[in-house]
């Protein structure tokens, strides 16, 4: 008889004075395996079959996708409400990491129960992985040494919740738009390419002078074998671009004013910025960071350079010992009533309470801007269709009612 296959175990186990082991065994089975733990003095915390090939004791991820704000904000909502309900942070990250259907995020609360588990504050542990934003990994600091984490945690939750629905709110005001901008775009490239040379043919036979407008028709339309691919060349190169220099100073420095200033949606994306600043500062000042550190990761974390340059002076004007409402007044972007509720959320004590009213008060306006925008759009858009499209309609037959005319004449 054959003995039986051995198998590749790893296992991660406590020895009896609590000291971390990690190693590996071969034997038959997982049950013996454990018991061959057991015999070491050993009690396992993992255990996992190494598969066939794996060639190092170590866990590769091939992609693994991103972690969106979404899951984040789901993932985060569950820590704190089961951390407030008395639940270890051990128990409460590896619950955490089961229910999480975002597979980066998975494997990064497991990581991070693992060396938390080791002795690793959850703070350092998560401030070791660029995925989770520099907003967080302070707040879970300062939760951690004022002995208030779940408090913290819940605060997070709130944050990226709020975010999550407000980059909503901004989608849902942008997509019919772009939509009709789409439907535009493919209807007068259809009309180049299919219609106008239908009469560019019939126009041939009447051997006329063709208007102005006709004719500049036709010669585009003559263009759009190079004219099309060019285009579609030039907006994929400048998508790209777009994509791989956004985030660059330089680029940031000259485009995030310019889409304050965009007409009828900028107001809208400066209300979104003073709303993230205002909600992000006031969540971090009430869980007990400090102002200047608070600033400084607001700053980074409001997504446009102009509320960045804002956050930087407001750190520096602190820094001398100066208020923070005083700065604030001398920025164009904060309206008065903002610097106004924050000089007495200064003067009373409860500045993140007003910094929160502030936050509420914009969100709100967002929700109320994004449906404006979608009322007062939809009728300019189709005006705007309408001109478009029944323009070169009237052009491809502004010829025929000036034959009509010319043979009215001659009767």
């Amino acid at each position: 008889m054959s003995a039986t296959a051995q198998k590749s175990f790893t296992y991660r186990a406590r020895s009896r004075d609590g000291k971390v082991v990690k190693g590996s065994l071969d034997v038959a089975s997982e049950s013996l395996a454990i018991a061959r733990l057991s015999s070491m003095g050993l009690m396992p915390t993992t255990l996992a079959e190494k598969k066939a090939g794996s060639g190092l004791n170590m866990d590769i991820s091939f992609g693994g996708g991103r972690v969106t704000l979404k899951a984040l904000a789901i993932a985060t909502r569950q820590l704190a409400t089961i951390s407030q309900a008395g639940v270890p942070l051990l128990r409460a990250l590896t619950v955490t990491a089961d229910q999480t259907e975002n597979p980066l995020l998975k494997r990064l609360l497991t990581e991070v129960a693992r060396e938390v588990e080791q002795g690793k504050s959850f703070s350092a542990s998560l401030g070791e992985r660029k995925q989770f934003p520099p907003l967080m990994v302070s707040m879970v600091r300062a939760g951690e040494a004022g002995g208030f984490l779940d408090t913290s945690l819940a605060s997070i939750a709130d944050s990226y919740e709020k975010e999550a629905k407000l980059r909503s709110t901004i989608k849902s005001a942008m997509t019919y738009p772009m939509a009709v901008l789409g439907i535009a775009v493919i209807a007068v490239i259809a009309m180049l390419l299919f219609i106008v040379p239908i009469f560019k043919n019939m126009f041939a036979s009447l051997g006329s002078q063709l208007p102005l407008p006709t004719q500049v028709l036709v010669v585009v339309s003559n263009q759009m074998g190079w004219l099309l691919p060019l285009v579609v060349v030039v907006v994929l190169a400048v998508s790209f671009w777009w994509r791989a220099n956004k985030d660059k100073d330089a680029v940031r420095r000259i485009a995030h004013p310019l889409i304050l200033k965009i007409p009828v949606f900028g107001p809208l994306f400066g209300k979104v910025a003073i709303a993230r600043f205002a909600r992000n500062l006031a969540n971090m000042t009430a869980a007990g960071v400090p102002l200047l550190r608070a600033l400084s990761i607001v700053g980074q974390s409001s997504g446009n350079w102009v509320l960045e340059q804002v956050a930087a002076r407001l750190a520096e004007s602190v820094r001398t010992g100066a208020s923070l409402a005083a700065p604030l007044a001398e920025e164009k972007i904060f309206p008065a009533m903002v610097v106004q509720m924050i000089s007495v959320g200064e003067e009373s004590g409860s500045i993140d309470t007003m910094l929160a009213r502030v936050a509420d008060f914009y969100e709100a306006e967002i929700d109320a801007t994004a449906d404006a925008l979608t009322s007062l759009i939809e009728p300019m858009l189709i005006t705007v269709l309408g001109v478009v499209i029944g323009g070169m309609v009237v052009a491809l037959y502004m010829p025929i009612f000036s034959l009509s005319s010319a043979l009215e004449h001659a009767k």
